[in-house]
């Protein structure tokens, strides 16, 4: 039976190599085929994360071999005594590989492939015929699908999604861009865009990171709008290539048509869908004397995957804030306007439309203009070129840019720290005279640790002006923000402390706290609060890098909501003031009984107008602050915001010294004194008696 069998087997291989034309391709297994199937459906994607032995000191390096089947290296770098993967180009993509999976498909059987990437194909039947290896994409393609490149498409889809395998991909796409971009039609476009959206996936995001080549995403953008520049379009309405991560649209335009738009609507997350559009006014199309094609692509990932040139800090990475819409017009046309749905919708998302400028790498300001930035969407006006095809709109910082609200800021800030200096100088001088009751003298503590607090926070207002997130380290911002959140919540809750000093004033009249009782619950409240805090703040949400916003060194607001740290007891603060305010405006309308309290009620009165004009001014500076948060955010309200807190220092100085009668009564007889003493020893120099006299009493 052995023998009979071996005999049917080896009758059976030679029926097959002479008489193959004879036979159909037998079509996959059913389970193949459905393995392939979900290879398309479902993109792979691994995790290299691997280990590194020895000991790890900040700024050390390793390496380590990727898992079979993978080739390449993992690369580490130790940060905070912990390793942390910082390159990866595993990758299991090669040339050969590349249309394996579609040989697999076909059914390459009677074609198999032999080590060194060559192949002997036995068709015809008399002989075997030897194919030159794959060395490029570009060889492949042309000997196997030249009108369509959909040979490429299941070797990709059949790849994980691993960081190497994204280079690997976006390299086959510029290559095919660049070799294989000639009459471009819609089914050659569809593969390219199916390759492109494998690594454009929501899911692979993330990958992209440990790309040792800093600039594949701009190639990939600039090998897509390359392609798509030769692109045929003919005559129909408009010509789509759909997919999830990628979308492209092409149309021809003349100058008898009345305006083109492109309407894009993409997924961003697992469940919002954000739109785009691309209008070309009819004043540009006027321009044009035959028909010509214009195309627009669509991408929904990319924003968050592009990465600028001159980039010193990743950490201040400009975030984009809607889809990524490319352009192709004919040379003639130099102005294109865009609207962009908002991705964040929060009051704060303010835009700024870019350009990506495909030459310097980055988004640049200059080539757009923002007409319209409403809640959720923002309208740009942007100038194209050949190198400025792309557009987008990144998130700006919550204050209006204006000039105005600079030159606010600075004379407001410089006025605002001569004032707190001299402020403390005055009450250096008078502190003996006006600290003679416990009243004053803990409203006089007061007003000294408010101006001190002011002092220091301005002080690292403008230090943390100098950080743009270009020229400063991370950790530098961190510190700065700690400092001026710490500083600012002092300066409040010390209000708080002069709110409840009078208070006590007004409530307590027979008895009387001791002094250093009261000094020690001054200091614990107005120094020991804000620095629990800020301590707080910046241990929750340091480790997750949501501390500082990407463009300013001030407290998160999109990503951790740290700002409420500060919000929340400025707020509670103010509002207590004006509680306090109202509790004096009360009692002080009282007639008074000529009795030993109506001299207490005297002292109170005097404190209490003080207190009722510093403690409006807290609230409707930060009321301003709140209406800078709400709405179009009115350029007036800034202006308001801008006026109150910049002068804050001098408003200080006005209310709670200088208009204060017992402090000016003790700084004139100071000054009198000193002018007294002064003019004494004028006249013990110069008068000629005076040395006589003491020779004369020493005898």
């Amino acid at each position: 039976m052995k023998m009979v069998s071996s005999v049917t087997t080896f009758c059976c291989l030679l029926l097959f190599l002479t008489t193959e034309c004879y036979h159909q391709r037998p079509k996959l297994h059913p389970k193949v085929d459905a393995t392939i199937q979900g290879l398309k459906e479902k993109l792979k994607t691994r995790d290299f994360k691997g280990q590194c032995q020895g000991i790890c000191m900040n700024g050390s390096h390793c390496h380590q071999s990727c898992e079979k089947p993978f080739h390449g290296e993992i690369g580490f770098t130790c940060n905070n005594r912990k390793w942390q993967k910082a390159i990866e180009t595993c990758t299991s993509l090669t040339f050969q590989t590349l249309f394996q999976m579609t040989e697999t498909s076909e059914i390459s059987s009677s074609q198999p492939s032999l080590s060194g990437g060559s192949r002997y194909s036995l068709y015809p039947p008399w002989g075997l015929i030897y194919e030159e290896p794959i060395e490029s994409a570009a060889q492949g393609i042309r000997a196997k699908c030249p009108d369509d490149y959909a040979c490429i498409i299941n070797g990709v889809k059949s790849s994980e999604a691993t960081s190497g395998n994204i280079a690997f991909i976006v390299e086959l796409l510029k290559n095919i861009s660049m070799q294989l971009s000639e009459n471009v039609n819609w089914r050659k476009m569809q593969s390219f865009t199916t390759v492109a959206n494998h690594v454009l996936n929501r899911s692979v995001v993330s990958n992209w990171a440990f790309i040792p080549q800093r600039n594949a995403s701009s190639v990939l953008l600039q090998s897509v709008n390359s392609f798509a520049k030769n692109l045929n379009i003919n005559d129909e309405p408009e010509n789509t290539v759909d997919e999830p991560f990628i979308q492209t649209k092409g149309v021809r335009i003349s100058h008898k048509t009345q305006g083109k738009s492109f309407n894009f609507s993409m997924r961003v997350t697992e469940n919002d869908d954000v739109q785009g559009m691309v209008f070309i006014p009819w004043k540009e199309l006027q321009k044009l004397s035959d028909p010509s094609p214009a195309i627009s692509i669509a991408f929904p990932t990319l924003g968050a995957i592009l990465e600028e040139a001159h980039l010193q800090n990743e950490s201040f990475r400009r975030q984009v804030n809607g889809l990524v819409l490319s352009v192709i017009l004919p040379e003639k046309l130099k102005q294109v306007l865009f609207t962009f749905e908002k991705i964040n919708k929060s009051p704060s998302a303010k835009a700024q439309c870019v350009a990506w400028h495909s030459w310097k790498r980055k988004w640049v300001e200059e080539a757009c203009e923002t007409t319209v930035d409403a809640k959720d969407k923002a309208t740009c006006r942007c100038n194209y070129t050949s190198f400025l095809m792309s557009f987008s709109i990144l998130m700006s910082p919550k204050t209006l840019v204006n000039k105005t609200l600079d030159y606010i800021t600075c004379i407001g800030l410089s006025i605002s720290i001569l004032s707190l200096i001299l402020c403390l100088m005055i009450e250096i001088t008078v502190w003996s005279q006006v600290t003679v009751t416990e009243i004053s003298y803990m409203r006089h503590v007061c007003i000294v640790n408010i101006a001190t607090s002011l002092l220091i926070a301005n002080v690292w207002f403008i230090v943390a002006s100098f950080f743009d997130g270009t020229a400063w380290s991370y950790s530098w911002c961190v510190a700065v923000t700690f400092f001026n959140h710490y500083f600012y919540l002092s300066l409040f809750f010390w209000m708080l402390i002069k709110a409840l000093l009078i208070l006590y004033g007004i409530l307590i009249v027979f008895r009387r706290m001791m002094k250093s009782a009261m000094m020690a619950t001054a200091f614990s409240v107005g120094y020991g609060c804000p620095l629990i805090i800020a301590a707080i703040t910046v241990a929750v949400t340091e480790p997750k890098k949501t501390y500082v916003r990407t463009q300013a060194c001030w407290l998160n607001w999109d990503n951790s909501r740290a700002l409420l740290a500060f919000v929340i007891p400025a707020l509670s603060i103010v509002a207590v003031n004006l509680i306090v305010v109202f509790v004096v405006a009360i009692n002080t309308r009282r007639p008074s009984i000529g009795s030993p309290k109506s001299q207490d009620m005297v002292t109170i009165m005097r404190i209490s107008k003080n207190v009722a004009i510093l403690t409006p001014l807290l609230g409707l500076t930060w009321g301003f602050g709140i209406a800078t948060l709400i709405g179009s955010s009115s350029l007036v309200f800034h202006i308001i915001f801008s006026l109150l807190n910049a002068f804050q220092g001098f408003f200080i100085l006005l209310f709670g010294t200088i208009l204060d009668q017992k402090t000016r009564e003790a700084l004139k007889v100071r000054m009198s004194s000193l002018k007294g003493k002064s003019r004494t020893d004028e006249n013990s120099k110069y008068n000629p008696n005076h040395g006589s006299k003491l020779v004369a009493r020493s005898g």
